[in-house]
C-alpha cells in the first residue's frame, strides 16, 4: 500500500525561496534583508545595499528580478 500523503510532502519543496532586499551588509560575510511584509532576516552572503535578492536555507542564491510583486495575508 502507498502512503499518498506522503507522496504529496515529497513533492513540495522542504524550504522556500523567499525574496526580499539587502538592507545592510555586514563584516562577518553576513546581510540583513528586508522581506516585502517588513519583516527582516540576517543571512549568509553579500550584495549591495537596495538589491533584489532570493533566499533559501538562510543563504543568498541569487539576485532576483526587479519585477513588482504583491503580499498576501492569511
Amino acid at each position: 500500500m502507498t502512503n499518498i500523503y506522503r507522496q504529496l510532502l515529497d513533492l513540495l519543496p522542504q524550504s522556500p525561496l523567499l525574496v526580499g532586499f539587502i538592507a545592510a551588509v555586514h563584516a562577518d560575510g553576513t546581510a540583513t534583508i528586508t522581506m516585502p511584509g517588513g519583516g527582516q532576516m540576517r543571512v549568509r552572503g553579500a550584495g549591495t545595499v537596495g538589491t533584489q535578492v532570493f533566499v533559501k536555507d538562510g543563504v543568498i542564491e541569487s539576485e532576483a528580478p526587479d519585477l513588482p510583486f504583491a503580499v498576501i495575508e492569511v
